[in-house]
């Protein structure tokens, strides 16, 4: 019996090592492991970040794995840097979280006093909620509204109340150059866009040639609007002149000063600007919309901002769209006022203040919760405007990785551009960039650019191997673009080594 024992104790021990000769044989450095897997496309990089373009200015890059969050490739990449438009990555992915993919803006009429046959002898309100989708048509049908309840006459007062954000209209960073550009355009709870690209608080002034050589420019404003001046210096002239016209607010006015020439045969030059005091612009073009429908206005009737009685009736609201569906002018169009009201829509939901500081507090906390390190961040606005965001490219690849798990992924995935898809909502900032196969449609990535500064962060999916995330930050640049380094290191993704 002990014999027979041995010789099965033998067995077992032969049968064991047999088995664990065959087993893979574990290793201690899985990065290492991982950067030998991508060596020839970290070695096609490495070649890349070496172009003379980049001399002298700083450029982060992050890689990992989409689906372990592994690091594989980060020169740089704890380096806190400025991510331009990049900073919508956190403010989408904020809002989705604490807002929700249904949530939306409201714009709402209430009036007070009392219906007098068709006379309303009172107040009508108009009580904006941050809609910056808010259109001139929007405005049309809330005079129809009045009219359905039977309303005809206002003797009163207009009044708009915008007092669900606080009064700073220009986020903390924002360069004075940038004031009359859609760019930079201020932020009202009550606001008004021009179009479906929804750049809220601006107007598009459209300059025609004149039917005479020597005669003025024909200027249109969309919507119609006297509350912009324009004051119109240009000249049409001959056929084969060459067009130069400039468009530019005066600052801390309303006078939009159009200048230069414009050639007989020329189409016509366009520009989005951004007005002083949004809130009194849509007042004025709800003022029209009621003239339009045929009211009848008291000669008294004052258009003042002012708050919203408690005991007002409240007449008729308008909703914008989903978040969801926001997102895609948000991300595709890269909208900057968008950003910045989200960043204080959040604020108002969460702490009652529809302030930027109460929003960036809210925004703070919630990519923390995504793994993003808060010690190493610094967030002033939710548009990437600000040359003092700062955060390193390592951060913003972690963001995009944790945030893979949520419910509301599949549509912040699908807000970002995709790269060369000429479609202007689907490719948006990517649509002329990367427009050959393979890295055309493999790639849905956010980019950012302001001056010195151009990034760019999202998805890859390469041809071999399992789907990969990455930022790439450069700042303190000189010169011209240097989006053709970003698009090599992102097709070298793509195609591998």
């Amino acid at each position: 019996m002990m014999r027979r024992g041995l010789h099965l104790k033998f067995f077992w021990i032969i049968s064991i090592m047999t088995i664990l000769l065959f087993l893979p044989f574990p290793t201690h450095d899985n990065a290492a492991t991982k950067k030998a897997v991508y060596s020839a496309t970290l070695a096609k990089i490495d070649t890349i970040l070496k172009d003379e373009r980049l001399a002298g200015a700083i450029t982060g890059v992050s890689i990992r794995n989409a689906v372990s969050g592994e690091l594989i490739y980060s020169p740089f990449g704890d380096t806190r840097l400025h991510p331009a438009s990049n900073m919508k990555l956190l403010t989408a992915a904020s809002a989705l979280e604490v807002l929700g993919k249904d949530y939306q803006f409201s714009t709402e009429v209430w009036i007070d006093g009392k219906i007098e046959g068709n006379t309303l002898v009172g107040n009508v309100y108009l009580k904006g909620k941050g809609d910056p989708t808010l259109m001139k048509a929007d405005l049309d049908q809330f005079a129809k509204d009045l009219k359905a309840k039977g309303i005809h006459k206002i003797d009163g007062n207009l009044i708009g109340d915008d007092l669900w954000y606080d009064h700073i209209r220009l986020s903390q960073d924002l360069n004075w150059s940038d004031e009359t550009n859609y760019t930079g355009s201020q932020v009202s709870a009550l606001t008004l866009s021009p179009d479906h690209d929804y750049d809220s608080g601006t107007v598009i002034v459209e300059v025609f040639p004149a039917k005479k050589v020597g005669k003025h420019a024909n200027v249109k404003v969309t919507p119609a609007t006297n509350y912009v001046e324009i004051r119109n210096e240009t000249e049409t002239v001959e056929g084969n002149a060459q067009k130069k016209i400039t468009i530019e607010r005066e600052h801390g006015t309303n006078v939009i000063n159009i200048n230069g020439t414009i050639p007989f045969s020329s189409n016509s030059e366009k520009a989005w600007v951004a007005v002083w005091e949004p809130t009194e612009y849509t007042l004025d073009v709800f003022l029209h919309a009621l003239i339009d429908a045929g009211f009848k206005i008291s000669n008294s009737l004052e258009v003042k901002t002012g708050s919203t009685p408690e005991d007002a009736q409240l007449l008729t609201i308008k909703k914008s769209m989903p978040l969801e569906d926001l997102l895609v002018p948000f991300m595709k169009l890269s909208n900057n006022g968008h950003g910045e009201t989200l960043t204080k829509e959040m604020g108002k939901v969460v702490h009652g203040e529809g302030s930027w500081n109460k929003g960036l507090q809210v925004m703070k906390g919630t990519v923390v919760k995504f793994g993003v390190n808060g010690e190493t961040i610094l967030l002033r606005d939710g548009s990437g405007m600000s040359h003092k965001n700062l955060i390193s490219a390592n951060e913003l690849s972690q963001l995009l990785y944790t945030i893979q798990e949520k419910a509301w992924f599949p549509e912040f995935e699908a807000s970002l551009p995709v790269a060369g898809d000429s479609d202007r909502l689907v490719g948006g900032t990517l649509r002329t960039r990367m427009k050959e196969e393979p890295v055309k449609g493999n790639v849905k990535a956010k980019t950012g650019s302001i001056t010195g500064v151009s990034t760019i962060s999202g998805y890859v999916i390469p041809t071999e191997g399992e789907p990969l995330i990455f930022s790439i930050m450069i700042n303190n640049y000189l010169g011209h673009s240097v989006r053709e380094i970003e698009d090599s290191i992102v097709q070298t993704l793509v195609e591998g080594g």
